[in-house]
């Protein structure tokens, strides 16, 4: 048997060598089942799509001439909102959470049905502003209290605001940052303008003052002393790009978590104002607290939903942000020229249950299944995304990184050679009328562990995370090679990958597991980092 080398030593891929070997007899150049093709030895293989790239380009350059200059880019990311809350993926009103502005979104622009995250928020969040997966870049997963990371992850690494602060962008990110808060890990100091929000997660920040559920830290003088030595940030922060940096207030009660979200709005709201009269384009990434557990309903909203629980209230409130922003850039003159993306940085924390969101999907957030990596994805641009669109061809949350450098006009000979980067720029496949994807498969990372991949309608699993009890995806689970063969799965017969296919059913096993392989030899010459996580 060929063996299959592999930097993270793989063994459930020895299992595919067989089946990967040349046979005697078949043709070597058979049409090709891989469409992609690689443009450079350091950038992610695409599909090539040159009709509709130049009708695209054709459309933007219109536009910039037009406006007088590059389109502002805006992103709405909540925190673990499952594939199924909003309305327009089944949820919603039926759910007892109606969202009519992520609906009405949807609506009158694209809604994709295979878009993915990483299976945790530091990974998706790193990745959406390096252009690349969380393995190569150290942050494979949340830095937490106690932690001690061994180097700055984003000390040599490009981002996103940065590229396009050069490109002549103004850069702000309002709401969770939850990617490292030593300073040189800040958005201040990782290229954005501006930063006003909280660099941890919501959950981190109320247990220091949720006495109902987290007594025995609260109520133990000595332990809360410790806990608060660790460092954790518990205060909305206003950060600028030149070092400054100051703590607005303190959350000291739940009902200061409660109303953070609404504060966050209200300061975004008031920034696009003030960004739509500059001379800039300008890029906003904000990042809700909500939905991650804990909930705490908004004093002035609470009860707004038909459920009455606090995760549903956090639903309904989050999509009443998600118009008040998108009314502000309306109000503001700027809508036509910009495009906003709506998405989850992944599935939900079903371990939070009942304070958690809905999948259809098999597993939730940690683990590689449809539940904890497919997302809500919604492409919205007035007078640019055709309304009514719908397309199940794959984007990965990563490819957001390509696309925004294609709507800066920042060319991919300006990225670092000297590392790999994973995006796909998708600009094309949003932006066309009849857009196809150029991304050709999507890889699935927990940590260190190459565990899938999903390429066509197929999902390959050689390694799996398995819940030992109901719901425990994360606090009471398991990470296990899959055996003799890989799990292979059809999505389109079986969505909550329940019954294998493997030879019985498809002859494509043998073609994803190839993908599969050459991605993890990407490795082999951009070696991953190393950070302590």
């Amino acid at each position: 048997m060929k063996t299959i080398t592999h930097p993270f030593s793989l063994a459930s891929l020895l299992a595919l060598a067989l089946l990967l070997a040349p046979r005697p007899g078949l043709s070597q150049d058979p049409p090709r089942f891989d469409r992609s093709v690689r443009s450079a030895g350091n950038l992610e293989p695409a599909i090539p799509r040159p009709k509709q790239d130049a009708q695209v380009a054709a459309r933007l350059q219109a536009l910039a001439k037009k406006t007088g200059r590059q389109p502002n880019i805006v992103w709405l990311i909540v925190d673990d909102m499952g594939y199924g809350d909003p309305g327009c993926y089944g949820g919603g009103a039926v759910a007892g959470a109606a969202t009519p502005n992520m609906d009405r979104l949807a609506r009158e622009g694209l809604k994709l049905t295979s878009c993915y995250a990483q299976q945790t928020c530091t990974p998706t969040r790193s990745t959406i502003l390096t252009g690349r997966l969380p393995v190569r870049t150290g942050l494979t997963r949340p830095i937490l209290a106690g932690d001690k990371i061994t180097r700055n992850p984003w000390a040599d690494e490009v981002s996103l605001p940065t590229l396009l602060g050069k490109a002549g962008y103004a850069s702000l990110l309002v709401g969770k940052w939850h990617v490292g808060e030593a300073e040189g890990m800040r958005p201040q100091d990782i290229g954005f303008d501006e930063f006003y929000g909280y660099y941890p997660a919501q959950k981190e920040i109320s247990q220091r003052v949720d006495q109902r559920r987290f007594p025995n830290l609260i109520l133990d003088k000595n332990r809360f002393a410790a806990f608060e030595g660790m460092g954790m940030g518990h205060s909305l922060v206003h950060g600028w790009k030149d070092g400054k940096t100051e703590d607005v207030r303190s959350v000291e009660s739940t009902e200061d978590m409660a109303r953070a979200d609404q504060a966050l709005a209200d300061f975004t709201v008031e920034r696009i104002k003030q960004l739509a009269k500059g001379d800039k384009p300008f890029f906003l990434e904000h990042c809700f607290m909500k939905v991650h557990c804990d909930n705490f309903a908004n004093p002035d909203l609470e009860g707004m939903s038909a459920s009455k629980y606090p995760y549903k209230d956090a639903v309904a409130e989050v999509d009443l942000h998600i118009g008040s922003i998108v009314r502000a850039l309306e109000e503001a003159g700027v809508l036509e020229n910009t495009f906003v993306f709506v998405t989850s940085d992944n599935g939900p924390q079903m371990d939070a249950w009942p304070d958690a969101g809905y999948t259809p999907f098999r597993g939730a957030k940690g683990t590689t299944f449809e539940g904890g990596v497919r997302v809500p994805g919604i492409a919205y641009w007035k007078g640019m995304i055709a309304p009514g669109r719908q397309s199940d061809e794959l984007f990965d949350l990563v490819d957001l990184f390509g696309t925004a450098l294609t709507l800066a006009g920042v060319a991919p000979d300006q990225l670092a050679g000297d590392r790999y980067y994973d995006f796909v720029d998708q600009a094309s496949f949003l932006f066309h009328d009849e857009g196809h994807s150029r991304r050709e498969a999507v890889y699935f990372w927990w940590g260190r562990e190459l565990m899938a991949c999903r390429m066509h309608e197929y999902k390959l699993h050689v390694k799996v995370i398995l819940p030992q009890v109901t719901h425990m995806y994360i606090d009471h689970a398991t990470v296990q090679d899959v055996g003799l063969a890989p799990w292979f799965f059809n999505l389109y017969l079986d969505p909550k990958e329940e019954m294998t296919v493997g030879h019985r059913l498809d002859p494509w096993l043998a073609s994803v597991g190839s993908k599969l392989k050459a991605h993890g030899a990407t490795f082999r010459k951009y070696p991953p980092k190393d950070v302590g996580l």
